[in-house]
């Protein structure tokens, strides 16, 4: 009787504390309404098998709990309730993941007016290019990386010497615009990740990975890598700072360009070049 009980505690506790739980307050920064949608329909999937198996094994606890003089009988299978259980099972399973083909098809069309960030990742840190002027970026080859150009930018290609180059520093975006990230890593597989913005995609090396969200509101939101990339792997985190137009603009124009990093030429104070 105790056991059973215990069983059904851990159920009844088990609803409570996600019914109760302050996550869904988490502050949300962009608008992956239907990923949590999708999170919630999984969790109440998942959370209606799991409380009818204990509670199942509650009963079973208590109803076949051993008696004086009574034996068990030998029952090697039921095909009944084996048809039962796989259909069951289908249907949960489908249940998950049809959902989830429409938010990813969802989550990598991207809309016409969106701007491309690229975000680099390599061993332990984060680095961006932006678009210039010109609105478009230049390609890069892994095989170019040096030390003048830590992100592999082609220099032959006039679109990419107006890039904006942030290296190991905080990603600024405006808000309400909507982004593309494409992703690329230099070395081993990373997973770019902001929980806020329910964002999350691998990067593998060789090739290019992308999604695309909204910025909805301001703030900072932590950056993270969710993939096992080495001994400096809890280490690799950044930040991505949502701005208003304005205070995007201004930032902007602090940041150093492709081109400026390829001379002699360094920046020494915002807004000043010194030969």
């Amino acid at each position: 009787m105790a056991i059973a009980l215990v069983l059904v505690l851990v159920a009844v506790g088990s609803v409570l504390f996600h019914l109760m739980s302050p996550w869904w307050w988490t502050p949300i920064a962009s608008n992956w309404g239907y990923i949590d949608t999708t999170i919630i329909v999984t969790f109440w999937i998942t959370g209606f098998v799991f409380v009818a198996v204990v509670l199942f094994m509650a009963y079973c606890v208590f109803r076949f709990r051993h008696k004086e003089g009574s034996r068990a009988a030998y029952e090697p299978e039921n095909k009944k309730l084996e048809s039962w259980l796989t259909a069951a099972t289908a249907l949960g399973v489908a249940a998950m993941l049809a959902p989830g083909l429409v938010v990813w098809g969802q989550f990598v069309t991207v809309p016409d007016d969106a701007t491309e960030v690229e975000v680099v990742g390599q061993q332990w840190q984060w680095s961006f290019r932006l678009p210039g002027e010109d609105g478009q970026l230049g390609t890069s080859d892994n095989r170019k990386i040096g030390p003048d150009n830590p992100l592999g930018i082609n220099p032959d290609d006039p679109a990419g010497q107006d890039d904006v180059v942030i290296e190991a520093a905080d990603l600024h975006l405006p808000i309400g615009k909507p982004v593309k990230m494409l992703l690329r890593s230099i070395d081993v597989l990373h997973d770019f990740y902001v929980p806020e913005f329910r964002a999350k995609m691998d990067m593998v090396p060789g090739s290019v990975t992308y999604f695309w969200f909204t910025p909805t509101r301001t703030g900072s939101f932590e950056i993270l890598c969710a993939e096992l990339c080495g001994i400096g792997h809890g280490f690799m985190r950044g930040i991505t700072v949502v701005d208003t137009q304005e205070d995007y603009v201004a930032w902007l124009r602090e940041q150093s360009t492709f081109a400026q990093l390829s001379t002699p030429e360094q920046v020494s104070s915002v807004g000043e070049v010194k030969r």
